[in-house]
């Protein structure tokens, strides 16, 4: 990208930080109006030069970036500080919460005060997404370029592969990619932990617990009420799952008692289940559920996955996307250069300029990605006319959850209305069928969105020291989601770092309350759409009413506590699982008869 670019945006930064009025008069809502105006131009400067970082991985895109990003931490301490100022005092409701939001402006990179740990911070961070991004696995050892695999070929190869040694190679290989990240990241956290202290908060776990509109103690409780009611179905699923592997592997690899090894689930995190569907389909032939042939044989190549997409939003009354969408977006992996694949959208100006980054292939995997995806950028579209501390969702979550919600109805049924499978079997077993391949991805997800930030929370607090990282790591993914590593580990191993959302130091509970959100979400739209019927079988596709309600959230931003907000979806003020329950009540009675006779849990 041509330098160019960023010159008015520097001036109009530079001009913003050293010109601020600093007025005595100045009230707590002409200073909330002032940093609002002030953080657009802010934010115009770091969403580029970050834009640039992700979608060219060169040192020079690192110093934009670093820089870019000091800057705006700079602006947030000063602000933060001048804030303090109306302590006391009686404000306005909307003066109140953009103040306390102005604090949780950016969760992932909160800022030292002294100046060179800011500008370290950034720097770190910088490195550690890029080195990320940049990982290969070189087989044949680094002289030997063309074995070098991305991880998005490793990825495929676990999706795929059913040769255990070929996995667990696979496997292994990634994993080396993250030990040279542990020296750093833990650096990260020391400046990571200060730059909250200087916010406010205990450490940069309390300021991420604070972002719920609930008190940091609460929050644990709450997401341990909501493990709680989905528990139940995933220790089925573990079960039956596990002895359908140990029927392909043998019991002397997988055993019929304890965790299920790391490498066998087709996902390099073993975070979601849905690519080994073949390996436990309870009543193979009982209906045809692959999309993936279907997009190949169709030819759908990136931008059609994504046109069909933004379909679905228009269906239910929503704009299409703006032309600098389709032009400005990353929707394939150039040759000519790194990237960071991980999927993610982007809100570059406030609604105007958004956009996904996505190495997007023909699969049913990317398809769910790229619906993903587009659920963040109409949160953006519907946002975009609040203020800049109102721009993001009810809570963390939501934002998360709204994709994920209009893939609840991408049904059999919508997929044969749209091409992608043949017909649409309507049996018991078909149902079972179907219900599997969703839990595979929904459910099996549940425990590992939970304990990625309890191991986090843990190493903030310093509870977690950095010689047992790794250790403490595979104890809770153990005593979740009830698998253990193929191979010894130790702690010359950093295994925690080869999950993107640790070096980016993305919070990661958002993840598990959106698939509690989700469901939720659906039950509520279905029953505006006019919908009745068994919840799993319904499709708000083309129903313009339902688009209306979920428009009406999308647009209320983070204006107001998530709990009115989600009242004025759901009815209720409470995120509830018993949406999930609901949902998977075929399954979950189908998995216990199944069951009888195994030793479940581990």
């Amino acid at each position: 990208m041509n330098g160019r670019w960023f010159l008015p945006v520097l001036a109009l930064v530079v001009t913003a930080c050293q010109e601020s009025p600093q007025s005595p008069e100045e009230t707590a809502d002409e200073f909330v109006a002032r940093v609002n105006r002030e953080l657009d131009e802010i934010g115009k400067e770091v969403a580029a030069a970050s834009w640039v970082r992700n979608t060219y991985i060169i040192p020079d895109t690192a110093v934009l970036a670093a820089r870019a990003q000091s800057r705006f931490l700079a602006y947030q301490n000063e602000v933060v500080a001048e804030s303090t100022r109306y302590q006391g005092q009686e404000l306005s409701p909307d003066a109140a919460r953009s103040i306390d939001l102005l604090k949780l402006a950016d969760t992932s990179r909160p800022a030292p005060a002294d100046a060179a740990k800011r500008d370290e911070l950034t720097r770190l961070y910088n490195d550690l997404t890029g080195a990320y991004g940049e990982g290969k696995y070189c087989p044949q050892g680094e002289e030997q370029k063309d074995s070098c695999k991305t991880l998005p070929e490793l990825e495929r190869i676990m999706a795929e592969s059913r040769d255990y040694d070929e996995l667990l190679d696979v496997w292994r290989g990634w994993h080396t990619v993250s030990p040279p990240l542990r020296e750093p990241y833990t650096r990260f956290v020391e400046l990571g932990n200060e730059g909250a202290r200087n916010l406010g908060f205990g450490d940069l776990g309390e300021m991420w617990r604070s972002g719920y509109d609930m008190s940091p103690q609460e929050f644990p409780l709450e997401t341990e009420r909501l493990w709680n009611q989905v528990k139940p179905l995933y220790e089925q699923l573990h079960c039956y799952v596990r002895s359908q592997l140990a029927e392909r592997y043998g019991s002397s690899r997988v055993p019929e008692q304890g965790p299920i090894p790391a490498h066998l689930l087709g996902n390099m995190w073993a975070q979601e289940w849905g690519n080994i569907y073949d390996l436990v389909e309870p009543y193979p032939g009982a209906s045809n559920l692959n999309v993936n042939k279907a997009l190949v044989e169709q030819g759908y190549d990136a931008v059609r996955m994504t046109k069909l997409a933004e379909g679905f939003f228009v269906s239910l009354g929503m704009p299409t996307l703006p032309q600098s969408f389709w032009e400005r977006s990353l929707l394939t992996k150039p040759r000519d250069r790194e990237v960071v694949c991980h999927a993610s959208a982007w809100d570059m100006d406030g609604g105007e300029d958004v956009r996904i980054k996505q190495c997007i292939e023909p699969t049913e995997e990317q398809l769910i990605t790229v619906h993903h995806e587009l659920g963040h950028v109409y949160y953006y579209l519907h946002y975009g006319d609040l203020p800049a501390l109102y721009r993001s969702s009810a809570n963390p979550g939501f934002h998360e959850g709204i994709g994920d919600t209009i893939n609840l109805s991408m049904t059999p049924a919508y997929l044969h209305r749209v091409g992608l499978i043949d017909a649409v079997a309507t049996s018991r077993e078909a149902v079972i069928n179907q219900q599997m391949k969703m839990a595979l991805d929904k459910i099996a997800f549940l425990p590992f969105g939970k304990l990625i930030d309890e191991w986090r929370w843990r190493v903030f607090s310093g509870e977690i020291r950095p010689q047992d990282y790794n250790a403490s790591w595979w104890e809770l993914r153990t005593q979740y989601q009830g698998i253990a590593p193929p191979v010894a580990r130790s702690e010359a191993d950093f295994d925690p770092g080869a999950k993107y959302h640790i070096p980016a130091n993305v919070e990661y509970t958002r993840y598990f309350i959106a698939r509690i959100l989700q469901f939720q979400f659906h039950r509520s739209l279905c029953e505006v759409a006019g919908y009745q019927g068994p919840l799993h079988e319904c499709s708000i596709y083309g129903s313009e009413e339902a688009g209306r309600r979920l428009a009406a959230m999308l647009e209320k931003g983070r204006s107001q506590p998530w709990q009115d907000t989600l009242e004025e979806l759901t009815g209720g003020r409470e995120i509830d699982a018993s949406a999930i329950i609901d949902y998977f009540a075929p399954l979950m009675a189908w998995l216990e008869e199944r069951n009888q006779g195994l030793a479940c849990g581990w």
